[in-house]
C-alpha cells in the first residue's frame, strides 16, 4: 500500500477534519488505489506555504473517469460536475 501526500486548501481541510466532507476530487496525475493512505497537508494559497497541519485518511473506493466517459463532454465543460456525498 502506498502513502500519497497531497496539498489541501484550508476550507477543504476543515471540512475533511470535521467529518463533513467524505470525498476528494483530484486530477488523476498520480496512481492511487483502495487501501492506500492519503496524507492531506494543509496549504495556504494566500501565503503559498504549508500550515503544518495534516490529516491521514485511508483510501476507499476510487473512481476514475475523463470528461467524455459519460458521452457528455460539452455539457460537463459548460456546467461542471457535482460531487455528491451519499449518507
Amino acid at each position: 500500500m502506498a502513502e500519497i501526500h497531497k496539498k489541501i486548501w484550508p476550507q477543504w481541510f476543515e471540512a475533511v477534519s470535521s467529518g463533513k466532507k467524505k470525498f476528494d476530487l483530484r486530477v488523476a496525475d498520480f496512481e492511487v488505489k483502495e487501501g492506500d493512505t492519503l496524507v492531506l497537508e494543509e496549504w495556504d494559497p494566500k501565503t503559498s506555504e504549508y500550515t503544518g497541519r495534516t490529516l491521514t485518511k485511508r483510501v476507499g473506493y476510487v473512481g476514475k473517469f475523463d470528461l467524455n466517459t459519460f458521452g457528455q463532454r460539452a455539457l460537463i465543460e459548460k456546467n461542471g460536475l457535482y460531487a455528491i456525498q451519499l449518507e
